[in-house]
């Protein structure tokens, strides 16, 4: 398979590999495929061990880099996925935090390898399209939300 034009990389302190296997067994159109070992000892790892993990989230192609403690992840990057209901959202914000990550505000989470979630149902993206008063009534109700509840986005949204 050849690599695409533009891939996201996401630096991991050491378990990118993990962390690619987990996205794979939780999000649809999701895989791990090569895993690259270092061809020698680097700042944080010894030869032999996984650097680069080349990997898809929800169709989208990522690289997972071991580079070691020198950056953490921050709110400025994050993956945002698309729900089409409650359902969906709650499986994928429990799968996130009950993976030993941590909830945030608005619809915003966090794995346990520190990389950002937005799980955003979207009844919220469609409201905020709309403009007005609608959006209006809906991004005030999400303000106070951590998982974004569909119900009270949708009741939001009537007035």
């Amino acid at each position: 398979m050849a690599t695409p034009k533009n891939t996201i990389c996401v630096w991991y302190e050491k378990d990118a590999e993990a962390a690619a296997r987990f996205y794979a067994e939780t999000f649809p159109d999701s895989a791990v495929g090569a895993v690259h070992h270092a061809p020698a000892d680097f700042p944080s790892g010894k030869a032999g061990d996984a650097l680069v993990v080349h990997f898809t989230v929800a169709g989208i192609p990522c690289i997972g880099l071991n580079g070691g403690p020198a950056f953490r992840q921050s709110e400025a990057f994050s993956f945002q996925i698309a729900t089409d209901d409650q359902a969906e959202t709650d499986r994928y914000w429990n799968a996130i935090v009950g993976n030993g990550g941590q909830e945030s505000a608005c619809g915003w989470c966090k794995d346990r390898w520190g990389v950002n979630w937005q799980i955003t149902p979207r009844v919220l993206t469609e409201a905020l399209a709309a403009g007005g008063e609608e959006a209006r009534r809906a991004f005030t109700a999400m303000m106070g939300m951590r998982r974004i509840d569909v119900a009270a986005i949708e009741a939001a949204r009537k007035g």
